[in-house]
C-alpha cells in the first residue's frame, strides 16, 4: 500500500486540492491527511480520489495519548470516520520513556474502544520522539496482542539519532546537530560524518524485523535526510543529495541517509517481514521548492491571475509522484524475485 501526503502545501484556495485530487488520481497512490480536527478532516476527503486502500490519517503533532483529554480526541476521529480511514498516527512522546507501563495500559484502553467499532480505523503510534529503539520495540512487543493498536516506523526520526549516536561515539562532545555545510572543520570531518550517515539504514532495517515478527500490521513514514542540513534534518526526496563546498570523493555533494537504494532496502524489508497486507508506506516529503507549469491542469485556475503557488503545488505533487513510483519499483522487484 503505497500513500503519499495529501494536503494544500502552499496558500491558495481548494483548487490546489483539486489539482492534489487530479495528481493523485494519476500517481495511482492512496492518500496520507493531516487533520487538526474532524470538520478539517472532514473538508479534505472530499477531494480525495477514490481508491481501493482507504486514507491513513496524520492527527496534530501536539495529540498526547497518556492524557485523557487527547484519548477523547483520538477516539472522536475513530468513531466519525470508521469506514472512511484505514489508520490514526499519533506521536510518541519523551515522557513515555519513563511511563512504559501507564503508555501500554492506555493504549490497552484505546484499543478496546476500537474494537467495538469493526470498521474503525487502527492506531498508530509513530516513533518521533527520540528515544531508545528498544524502548519503542519494548512497547510493540507488549502490545502484540492488542490488534487495533500498532506502530509507525519514521526513518527519518529513527535514522538521524542513530546517526547522532555513532558520531557521538567517535567525537566526544561534539554534537552534530550543530555543525552546518559553512563549519571550516567539515572537510576534516566527513569521513566520520559519512560513516555516520551509512549506519542509519541497517539501524531501520532491524526495527522493521523486529516489529515484522509482531504479526501486526506496520506503517512508515519515508523521507530522506542529513544531519548537516539546517533546521528540519528530514523529510527531503529520495532522489536529493546535499550540496557542499568541496570535493568530497570526487562530488561536491553528499549522500542522503538512505537514497533510491536504501528505499529499495526497507520496502524490500518491510515486505519480507510483514504480510503484504500488514505494511503500508507514505511518502512523507516536505522540503521542496521549484515550480513546474500546470499543462493539462491549468483548467482548475481560470479565476487565478498569478499561478505561482499554483506551480509550486505542482511542482510538490510531482516530486511525491516521483518517489511513491520508487517505492511502486521496490514492490515490483520482490515481487518478481
Amino acid at each position: 500500500m503505497v500513500h503519499a501526503l495529501f494536503q494544500q502545501r502552499v496558500d491558495g484556495d481548494d483548487a490546489l486540492l483539486r489539482l492534489a485530487q487530479l495528481r493523485f488520481a494519476q500517481m495511482g497512490a492512496a492518500a496520507e491527511v493531516y487533520a487538526d480536527t474532524p470538520d478539517q478532516l472532514e473538508h479534505v476527503l472530499q477531494f480525495v480520489p477514490a481508491h481501493p486502500d482507504l486514507p491513513m490519517v496524520h492527527l496534530n503533532r501536539s495529540i498526547n495519548v497518556l492524557h485523557e483529554r487527547d484519548r477523547g480526541v483520538v477516539r472522536g476521529f475513530a468513531d466519525r470516520f470508521a469506514g472512511r480511514v484505514a489508520g490514526l498516527v499519533v506521536h510518541d512522546k519523551r515522557e513515555m520513556g519513563a511511563q512504559t507501563d501507564r503508555l501500554v495500559a492506555v493504549m490497552r484502553e484505546l484499543n478496546a474502544h476500537l474494537c467495538a467499532q469493526p470498521a474503525g480505523p487502527l492506531v498508530f503510534l509513530e516513533y518521533a520522539a527520540g528515544l531508545d529503539r528498544g524502548w519503542f520495540i519494548e512497547v510493540a512487543e507488549r502490545l502484540q496482542d492488542a490488534e487495533r493498536v500498532s506502530c509507525c516506523i519514521d526513518v527519518g526520526h529513527i535514522g538521524l539519532r542513530q546517526v547522532a549516536a555513532r558520531f557521538g561515539d567517535s567525537h566526544p562532545g561534539l554534537d552534530l546537530k550543530k555543525l552546518s555545510q559553512a563549519d571550516h572543520r567539515l572537510p576534516d570531518l566527513v569521513e566520520d560524518i559519512q560513516d555516520a550517515v551509512g549506519s542509519a539504514l541497517p539501524h531501520v532495517l532491524d526495527v522493521t524485523r523486529s516489529l515484522g515478527r509482531l504479526g501486526k500490521h506496520v506503517h512508515f513514514h519515508l523521507h530522506d535526510g542529513h544531519p548537516l542540513v539546517p533546521g528540519l534534518r528530514d523529510h527531503f526526496s529520495f532522489l536529493t543529495r546535499l550540496p557542499i563546498s568541496f570535493s568530497y570523493r570526487g562530488r561536491r555533494s553528499l549522500d542522503m541517509l538512505y537514497g533510491p537504494g536504501g528505499l529499495a532496502s526497507i520496502v524490500s524489508t518491510a515486505i519480507d517481514a510483514c504480510a503484504p497486507q500488514d505494511v503500508s508506506f507514505t511518502i512523507e516529503v516536505h522540503q521542496v521548492e521549484g515550480r513546474l507549469p500546470l499543462a493539462d491542469s491549468a483548467w482548475l485556475f481560470p479565476h487565478w491571475r498569478d499561478t505561482t503557488n499554483a506551480e509550486r503545488m505542482n511542482y510538490w505533487l510531482s516530486v511525491l509522484s516521483d518517489n511513491a513510483m520508487l517505492v511502486a519499483d521496490s514492490f515490483s522487484a520482490v515481487s518478481h524475485r
